[in-house]
């Protein structure tokens, strides 16, 4: 009755018989024993190791569209297995704890639908690989209703300090927009996931160290500038240096607003923010920006920031949905905001790096906040990388307070990716200029050069 109900769950899909000696064992959790599996092959095609890299296999590549996330465990079968868990575990955890595994373990993963159509497109997980490693992965089917995934990402949209600004994190690194979509960075001592305390309390991002102190600071003053990450479009081919940004309109000069923030919500450019994917693995916001008037031209767009577990960067996706330019020869762009005590800059390419001391307000100042004295912190980096096969050619900005971009050639669909990345002294990692460049270096690379799944079979056991 059981193989009936789970052959008649699985339609038309047909799993291969095993008849021959499997050169894995398969993999058992308690008193889950799956009778079929998928096999994948995750290869690494550069010549260096490789931690926390993420893998995604999409719905139209997995042979079992049709399937409920419960009945989905992703297994590494050359991992360590975990051991039984003690009854005190068990105690706080339940029935939902995982219980001891046999022939691998389990990874944390998670099957996002990022289109919100109710069905998954995307199997996300990540894992660690060797230089030109190809590592087998099996994915069993079969409910499974065990498995807490301590999350290690983080996103949501707060009302923070009266305004709407979507907050995303890893453990080291954190990201917000308070200046609507242009990226503000925040350091963590140690790692954690702390936003949730930022805006369900509102707190300040320079007072915050007195709640903890591990929960780190502001480090990065954006203003009018480009701060930890944003866009523009390149719109005059005889003012290379000239940029137009969603928050700087015709609009809102009329008006005299404010340079930090657009005019009326029906007279300038407006946002919605939505959160796509809240960890454990990886956590996703969308920005949508309309009505974007820059004078010489009318532009929508999507954009996508994504942060990673174990990681101090943030990948970002952005499609253009309306793009109606006045002339020819507009060109997309990405840039970060030249630091202002840069003594470190590198660019090759796609990639690059600026670093240097950062002045920021005390954050262990108790007092009247127009008191508050500011403190020197010797090393804050940030990196920006434009995937090359969009063409990146660097240009400085001066304006809005120097900014370092690059002008980019975007695919068919008007879209693009980028990268930014951070680092400070006071954080657990990355925490010197050498330490950091190497990282931002080789993240570099694997953002080109993403890992590629290859289905090889299906199974049922023997």
């Amino acid at each position: 009755m059981k193989k009936y109900i789970i052959l008649t769950f699985f339609g038309l899909f047909i799993f291969s018989t095993a008849l021959f000696s499997q050169p894995f064992e398969w993999y058992t959790q308690g008193d889950f024993e799956p009778q079929y599996r998928v096999e994948f092959v995750i290869e690494n095609s550069l010549d260096i190791d490789r931690e926390n890299t993420p893998v995604t296999i999409k719905r139209e590549n997995f042979p079992l569209p049709d399937v409920h996330e419960m009945w989905v465990t992703v297994v590494d079968p050359l991992l360590t297995p975990r051991p039984a868990p003690t009854s005190d575990t068990l105690a706080i955890q339940g029935g939902h704890h995982i219980r001891e595994e046999t022939h691998g373990r389990m990874i944390h993963h998670q099957m996002d639908d990022l289109n919100k159509d109710g069905v998954w497109d995307e199997l996300f997980f990540q894992m660690d690989l060797k230089a030109k490693e190809k590592r087998t992965i099996h994915i069993y089917i079969g409910y499974n209703g065990r498995g807490w995934n301590p999350h290690r990402t983080h996103a949501n949209i707060g009302s923070y300090c009266r305004h709407v600004v979507p907050f995303w994190e890893s453990e080291d690194i954190g990201w917000k927009l308070w200046f609507a979509n242009t990226v503000d960075v925040f350091g963590k001592r140690k790692p954690l996931l702390m936003s949730q305390r930022l805006y369900m309390d509102n707190l300040d991002g320079y007072g915050v160290a007195f709640i903890d102190e591990d929960f780190g600071t502001d480090i990065m003053s954006v203003s009018t500038s480009f701060g930890g990450g944003g866009i523009g479009l390149f719109e005059f081919e005889d003012q290379p240096g000239k940029v137009s940004r969603p928050r700087f309109t015709p609009a809102q000069e009329a008006l005299a607003m404010n340079a930090s923030f657009n005019a009326g919500q029906i007279s300038d450019t407006r946002y919605a923010y939505d959160v796509v994917v809240n960890g454990p693995v990886r956590s996703m916001i969308r920005i949508k920006a309309m009505n974007w008037d820059t004078g010489n031209g009318n532009y929508e767009y999507e954009q996508y920031y994504t942060a990673y577990t174990g990681q101090s960067y943030s990948t970002s996706k952005v499609v253009f949905t309306q793009f109606l330019p006045k002339q020819k020869g507009v060109l997309m762009g990405a840039g970060v905001r030249q630091k202002p005590g840069e003594d470190d800059f590198v660019q090759e390419g796609g990639m690059l790096i600026t670093s240097g001391p950062e002045v920021i307000r005390d954050p262990t100042f108790e007092g009247d906040e127009e008191d508050r004295e500011e403190v020197i912190v010797p090393f804050v980096g940030q990196g920006l990388v434009v995937k090359d096969k969009y063409e990146p050619e660097y240009q400085f900005v001066s304006e809005h307070l120097g900014n370092h971009t690059y002008r980019i050639t975007p695919d068919s669909n008007n879209s693009y990716e980028f990268m930014i990345l951070a680092g400070w002294a006071e954080g657990a990692v990355y925490n010197t200029i050498e330490s950091f460049n190497e990282y931002v270096r080789k993240s570099a690379l694997e953002f080109n050069h993403p890992v590629i799944p290859h289905f090889i079979k299906k199974e049922e056991k023997p």
